[in-house]
C-alpha cells in the first residue's frame, strides 16, 4: 500500500496492493481480490501547470542569456553584486522549461523513488529544480553513502541544478561535477559497491565578483585586496569554467531601476512569450538531431552546427586572442546554434557567433583568468 502512488504512475493494469504479507497469504488461500491503484490519472492532470514568473527589474542582457540557456539546456554562470537579481533569474529559468516527455518524467520519478523521496502523480512532468546549500558535501552532490543513494546531481536529472554562492562550495565538490556535465551520468565507487546513476542536468550557478560583492559596482568601494579576490575566484578550476556555456556579468541596479513602477502584466507577458519561443526552439532541435544543442557531441558539430569559411576564420582568431580551449570553442559553437534557432535562422550567422563569443568576454569573466 505504501507504493500505491508509484504504482499509479506506472499504470500496470495487474497491480495489486497489500498492507502486509498476511494480506497476500489471504489472497492466495481464498482468491480474495486485492486492492487496486486508483488508476492512471488523465494525461492532462500530468502536465505541469504554468507557474507565474517572478518580476525582474532591468537586467535585459541577463534575461536574454537566461532564455538562451533554457532554449538549448546550456550551463549558465551569473556574476554580480548581491541584490542584482541572480536568484530571481535562476528561478525564472526553471519556469521557462517545457514539461518533460513521458519517458523523461518516468526517469525522474524512478530516481526520486530510489532516493526515498515522495513521488506523486501531481507535477510529474515538471522539470526538477535542486538547489543545495553551499555547505553540501561531495557525497551529497554526487551520491554514495552506505546504501548507494543518488545525490543532488542525479535528483536534478532532466532539470536544473542551481548552485548559489558558487565559490563557497568546496573545490573538490565542484570538480566532481565535471564528469557528469560531460557524460550525463555519474559512477560512484565505494568499497562494497559500484553503481552508475543518471545525471543529465543543466547547471546554473551564481556568485559574487569578490568576497564583499562590490568589485563590479562602480558606486561602492570594494574592500577586498587583489590577493583576496584572486584566492576567491581561484576556487573555480579552469576545467570547470570550460564547461560553462554562458558566463554573464550582471551590473548593480540603479535607484531609478529599483523604484521603477513596471507593469507586472507586461513583465509576465514577456516571460510567457520567451517560454513559447523556447519550446519551439527545443522542438526544432529534437527534430533536427534528436537531442538538445548542449548534448551534441564534438563529432556532431560539423553535421548540425556547420560554420562558413569566414566564420571559421573569425572563430580561429578569437581562439588565439582569448586563449580558448577546444572544449570552450565547441561550447561557443553550440550556443551560436541555439541563438540561430532562437532567431529562426537555418544557418549560423556572424551575429549569432559574435553574440555567443560575447558571453565569454565580460570584464569579470576575464578576471577569472581561466578561459
Amino acid at each position: 500500500m505504501a507504493n500505491a502512488a508509484e504504482a499509479e504512475l506506472v499504470g500496470y493494469e495487474k497491480t495489486g496492493l497489500v498492507s502486509s504479507l498476511n494480506d497476500y497469504i489471504e489472497h492466495v488461500r481464498t482468491a480474495k481480490d486485492l486492492k487496486r491503484p486508483n488508476g492512471r490519472h488523465d494525461q492532462r492532470s500530468r502536465e505541469c501547470a504554468p507557474a507565474g514568473f517572478l518580476s525582474v527589474k532591468g537586467q535585459l542582457f541577463a534575461r536574454r542569456a537566461v532564455a538562451l540557456a533554457a532554449a538549448g539546456s546550456h550551463n549558465l554562470l551569473m556574476l554580480g553584486p548581491p541584490g542584482c537579481g541572480k536568484t530571481l533569474l535562476a528561478n525564472n529559468l526553471i519556469k521557462l522549461l517545457p514539461p518533460l516527455a513521458e519517458q523523461h518524467a518516468m526517469e525522474v520519478a524512478a530516481i526520486r523513488s530510489v532516493a526515498g523521496e515522495p513521488v506523486s502523480n501531481r507535477h510529474i512532468k515538471r522539470p526538477p529544480l535542486r538547489s543545495p546549500h553551499h555547505s553540501a558535501t561531495h557525497v551529497a552532490l554526487v551520491g554514495g553513502g552506505n546504501r548507494a543513494s543518488p545525490g543532488e546531481i542525479s535528483l536534478a536529472h532532466r532539470g536544473v541544478l542551481f548552485l548559489d554562492e558558487f565559490t563557497e562550495f568546496k573545490p573538490s565538490a565542484l570538480d566532481a561535477l565535471r564528469e557528469p556535465i560531460e557524460n550525463g551520468e555519474i559512477t560512484v565507487s565505494r568499497a562494497n559497491y559500484r553503481v552508475k546513476f543518471p545525471a543529465r542536468f543543466q547547471l546554473v550557478a551564481a556568485m559574487n565578483p569578490c568576497p564583499c560583492g562590490n568589485a563590479s559596482d562602480p558606486r561602492r568601494e570594494c574592500r577586498c585586496s587583489s590577493d583576496r579576490v584572486s584566492r576567491y575566484l581561484g576556487k573555480l578550476s579552469g576545467p570547470l569554467l570550460d564547461r560553462m556555456d554562458l558566463l554573464v556579468e550582471l551590473p548593480s541596479l540603479t535607484q531609478a531601476e529599483l523604484l521603477e513602477q513596471e507593469q507586472g502584466d507586461d513583465d509576465q507577458r514577456r516571460w510567457v512569450e520567451a517560454a513559447a519561443t523556447i519550446q519551439r526552439c527545443r522542438q526544432t532541435q529534437m527534430q533536427r538531431a534528436g537531442k538538445l544543442n548542449n548534448e551534441l557531441s564534438s563529432d556532431e558539430l560539423a553535421t548540425y552546427c556547420g560554420l562558413s569559411a569566414p566564420l571559421r576564420k573569425l572563430l580561429a582568431t578569437t581562439m588565439e586572442q582569448l586563449g580558448m580551449s577546444a572544449r570552450a570553442v565547441h561550447r561557443v559553437i553550440k550556443v551560436a546554434r541555439t541563438i540561430a534557432d532562437y532567431e529562426e535562422s537555418q544557418e549560423i550567422g556572424k551575429t549569432h557567433l559574435l553574440e555567443a563569443i560575447s558571453y565569454r568576454r565580460s570584464r569579470c569573466v576575464q578576471q577569472l583568468g581561466k578561459l
